[in-house]
Parts: structure tokens; sequence; C-alpha cells
């Protein structure tokens, strides 16, 4: 059976002028036309047969048996979140033409005078709104589509949620339509706008870490908002993200947060991962929203609880940091083995003999790779003209690994 090409046309926002001369041409050509009814619209005069776009399996079939000239109209690029992925993983590429035209979110760049070759481009329709919001929190210029589950709204209360607040936000609605609607606003604004269905939503960091006075790894222990003494010190936090082994996709649980600075590091290291802090202690609470604001730690979520509560809600971890466990040091130990990961780690910072033996004896009981360093440090200080070195409490970091088959 002879089989036409398929043609797969983006549609412009402009309508019929949005058109090619060339994707005009092939138009013409053609004996069915398939598409949403919007985009079918757009040529009351088409001379072959309409088809309004349903399930692609049911597309899919059809394609497969006809021996008709098709014409699929998309929207702006089909390769760009488009219905051509669909199409070219099922039919044989040399079946499919693609004209692409301008995207929707070209066009909402241009028309709010934005540069967009910086930003990154996120759906939400139908892929969930965390794994959006993961990839928001993570940049500094990000433009979403939304569906009516994942509106503005929804994705708005989940970067509040997470202290994502920093950012510029354009609400740009029905696109190319009489009713097209830009509306400015920042994030706590969207709260209070119902969206049209046909949105696109831009979101524009307003502020930027000072990355010259704040590195990524190696921030000054005074940098720090802290109860007095509850902070992994610096030297210590960064042999603790070593054994950490961070990756940048990675959930990880920071257990007796503190001050937050292992989290906040830990987040410069891994900016498309999810970070949760758990925290009860009412004065470190409100020092680790604090540092989290101060250095913009999108991607840290505060859970306020003492741990093991607090732990069934999260996602199961990759990495676990335990840097206080307040007298629940087996509990903690024990809800965390139910939930970490294959071939994860737990690491675990001491500062006693017994805490150290407690936890390496518990962790090889549950059947954990263990391994422990003692980490000395000592800081020069002055004493009159000369400088002399005083040294700080020894710190025991115990690495735990879990095998694949535990």
């Amino acid at each position: 059976m002879a089989q036409h090409k398929i043609y797969l046309v983006g549609a412009g926002i402009e309508g019929w002028e949005g058109f090619s001369s060339t994707a005009l041409a092939v138009i013409d050509k053609t004996e069915v036309m398939i598409g949403h009814q919007r985009h079918l619209d757009i040529f009351p005069a088409y001379g072959g047969s309409k088809m309004v776009l349903g399930p692609l399996s049911e597309l899919l079939e059809f394609l497969r048996e006809t021996e008709k000239r098709v014409v699929i109209l998309a929207s702006g690029d089909p390769n760009f979140f488009g219905i051509s992925r669909f199409l070219l993983r099922n039919l044989p590429k040399e079946r499919i033409a693609i004209f692409a035209n301008v995207t929707s979110m070209q066009y909402a760049f241009s028309r709010i005078k934005e540069p967009w070759d910086d930003a990154i481009f996120v759906s939400a329709h139908g892929r969930g709104l965390h794994a959006a919001v993961d990839k928001i929190v993570a940049s500094e210029k990000a433009c979403v589509l939304t569906d009516k589950v994942n509106t503005p709204a929804a994705i708005a209360r989940e970067m509040i949620e997470r202290g994502a607040e920093g950012y510029e936000a354009w609400l740009c609605e029905d696109l190319g339509l009489d009713s097209e609607k830009f509306t400015r606003t920042d994030v706590r604004g969207l709260l209070e706008l119902k969206a049209s269905d046909l949105n696109i939503l831009i979101l524009i960091k307003t502020y930027e870490p000072n990355l010259v006075q704040y590195p990524l790894i190696g921030i000054a222990d005074d940098e720090f908002q802290t109860v007095k003494k509850l902070i992994t010190k610096q030297e210590v936090r960064a042999v603790t993200l070593a054994k950490l082994q961070i990756q940048d996709d990675l959930v990880m649980w920071d257990i007796g947060a503190g001050s937050g600075s292992v989290s906040i590091e830990a987040s410069n290291l891994m900016p498309n991962g999810r970070i949760f802090a758990l925290e009860r202690n009412p004065a470190c609470v409100g020092y680790i929203q604090e540092n989290l604001k101060k250095f913009c730690a999108r991607n840290v979520k505060l859970i306020e609880a003492y741990a093991p509560e607090g732990l069934d809600e999260l996602p199961d971890p990759d990495r676990v940091f335990i840097g206080g466990a307040g007298g629940q040091l087996e509990d903690i130990i024990d809800a965390v083995d139910r939930r970490l990961k294959p071939e994860g780690l737990i690491v675990l910072n001491a500062v006693t003999l017994d805490t150290l033996a407690k936890s390496v004896e518990y962790l090889e009981d549950h059947g954990y790779d263990v391994a422990a360093s003692c980490v000395n440090i000592s800081r020069t200080r002055k004493l009159t003209e000369f400088k002399l070195f005083e040294a700080q409490n020894p710190v025991y970091i115990i690495t735990a690994h879990k095998g694949s088959t535990h």
C-alpha cells in the first residue's frame, strides 16, 4: 500500500497570516486536515475533510491505514513540547515532514520584551507539579506551560511553600486572540489571579546571590544566623558534603538542620535536587528561614518537626545527613533505613565517643557498610603580636552505605 507523507505544520499565533507560503502550498495539496478545533477554524474554505484531534492511539491507527494526503496542525513548533515526539516514535521518520512555526513561548517573550535565550522551558501539562517546580526553582528564568490542574496559582503555592518567592511573574493569556492579556505581578500575586485555560507563565528571578561573597561551598560560619554553636563548622561542613557524594538531581534529608548550613551548601551543589531540612527548635527555625532567604536556597524546604516525626510525607531519600538526633538516634536510623533508596548514603556527625560507638554499632547491625573519620580542626588566633593555633573539638563523621540488595 502506497502511503503519502504526513505533513506536520505548526500554526502561528496570528492565524492564517502566521503560515509561510510554503506551508500554505503544502496544506492546499492535502486531502485530510487534523487538529484542534481552533486550528481547523483557521481554514474555513479547506477543500478536503477535517478531523478534530482526538486520542493519540486513534490518530496513530488512522495514519497507519490511510492512503490519503494528511496535514496535522499543531501549535507553534511541533517539535517543542508537541505532537512530533509521539509521531516520530511510532511512524517511520521518512513519512513525516515538519514545518515549524513561532512557538507561543517565543511570542510571549517578544510581547513582554524579554530575551528568552537564557530561559528554561517547562511543561506542567500532564507531567505533575513537583517535577515542574523542581526545574523552576533551580533556574533564573523559566517559561511554563500550565494546565487546568497545575495552574499558575498552584505553581505559585508550591513555590511559596519552598521559599522561592523572589521572582517577577508574567501571566500571558489567550495569545493571538482578541482577549489576549499580559499581567505583570509577583509570585504571591499569582494567587489572586484567575487565569484563562490558555496561558503561559513566565518567571524571572529578581535577586541574585552574591557568588563572590557567598561561594558555592565554604561559606564562612559567621555569615549564617545561628543559635550559639548549633552549626556545622566550615571545615567539617566541607568534609561532610564530600562524604555525602552529592549529585545534581538527588533527594536529601537534613535531620537536625540547626542553622541549615549543610542544606544550603548542598543546595548550591545540586540545584536540580530536592532537600528537606528538618528542625523543630523554635530558635533554630527562625534562623533557618533567614538563612534560606539570604542564600537563595530555593530547593530547600524547611520541615518543622522532630525526627522521626515529619518523615512520612517526604519522598524517599538518596542521601541523609544527621546533624542532630535529639536523643532519638536509634528511632531515626530505623525510620531512615526503611526509606533510604538502594545505594543510598547516610552521613552522621558526632561529637561524643558515645554517639560514635552507638552509631557505628547500630548502622552495622542494620547491614550497612560503615566507615568513620575523625576531623580535628585548629584555627589560628592572635595572642598579642603572635599567632597560635586553637584546637576545635574533634568531630566524628560516620558514613554508612546501603547496598543494592539491602
